[in-house]
């Protein structure tokens, strides 16, 4: 059965389609899986370009058009996903983003993979993650790392661990996990977060979103904190990807508060340095990218540090993917 696109909110060159997840006890399980057509609606899809699949992170959704626009000019067929309650494919009567595993995520990056694998037919597949997604996409990737499903995974900024002092991280873990289970809906945490509150044009920030989508002051609740501390503690404990693995951060932290002079400047959410010490963990074939200047969503920084990021990534991904290069056999 062909897949049924229909035009996007991004505009002309952006469709997208509905992947049904079957149904769940607070409504219809679905993604969507959104497409970059440089040529207009209904063009058929380059087959020879890989496909790259973009995963957003927490409190947010895929509107990086500028992204879409720079991987079609690179050579890559570009995709990116609205995982299940959040954004596109939140229904009514959800919560958003709530999952209590990150395991959840797997049938729609599967199902998303097997379209342009399959259906689209893409010989290459690149993903790429922010965030939360790039923790979910890294533990999707090693599930499927004798599947031969991707070629590369691009990790912008992935949450790899909680930013706190170790004795916060050991107690708070063991309180999500007493209280995750019964009161998987309980706030945990909330409050505006600066960095998502500078972001936007009305707060004098460089970039235009859906603020009902991509709130500043979204919710942290209790199951789905436990199922990123769980996500995170299978990371510690080592992963097998067996595909070239491009980890991107900052080159420093900074307090997230609007009073911060480098707001603009810093990752004022996560630790990189924490993302440094876990990123060997991923797999045999791990490369770092320091990008000065960015902020935590590197796609979002400013010009010059977005720009590093872009070319630095995209330089990579074209080593990543020639033919000639040799890949590590996972046992």
């Amino acid at each position: 059965m062909t897949t049924r696109w229909e035009p996007d909110v991004l505009g002309d060159d952006f469709e997208r389609t509905t992947l049904d997840l079957g149904g769940a006890p607070d409504g219809p399980a679905v993604a969507t899986l959104v497409r970059h057509v440089p040529d207009g609606p209904g063009a058929a899809p380059d087959r020879a370009r890989p496909a790259l699949l973009y995963v957003h992170g927490f409190n947010d959704y895929f509107f990086q058009r500028h992204l879409a626009e720079r991987a079609t000019e690179e050579g890559y067929a570009f995709h990116a996903l609205d995982l299940r309650r959040c954004g596109r494919s939140l229904r009514e009567g959800q919560v958003p983003h709530v999952v209590t595993e990150l395991t959840e995520h797997v049938p729609e990056l599967t199902a998303a993979a097997r379209l342009l694998r399959r259906e689209a037919g893409h010989d290459r597949l690149v993903v790429m993650g922010h965030s939360t997604g790039g923790l979910t996409a890294s533990l999707w990737a090693h599930s499927l790392r004798r599947t031969g499903a991707l070629d590369a995974l691009v990790l912008d900024s992935p949450w790899f661990d909680l930013r706190a002092r170790w004795f916060h991280r050991v107690v708070s873990t063991r309180v999500l996990d007493a209280v995750g289970p019964l009161d998987p809906l309980r706030v945990v945490a909330s409050g505006v977060s600066a960095y998502s509150y500078h972001l936007h044009v009305d707060h004098g920030g460089r970039w235009e979103y859906d603020l009902a989508l991509k709130p500043p002051d979204g919710p942290v609740r209790a199951g789905w904190l436990r199922a990123v501390r769980r996500g995170q503690a299978r990371l510690a404990r080592g992963l097998r990807i067996g595909v070239p693995v491009l980890v991107a951060t900052s080159d420093r932290t900074g307090p997230n508060s609007l009073d911060n002079p480098d707001l603009d400047r810093q990752d004022t959410v996560l630790d990189v340095e924490q993302i440094a010490a876990r990123a060997p963990l991923l797999g045999p074939d791990v490369t770092r990218l320091v990008v000065e200047g960015g902020v935590h969503d590197l796609v979002l920084s400013a010009p010059e540090p977005r720009e590093r990021y872009l070319a630095g990534t995209f330089g990579w991904l074209a080593d990543a993917l020639a033919p000639d290069r040799e890949v590590t056999a996972l046992r």
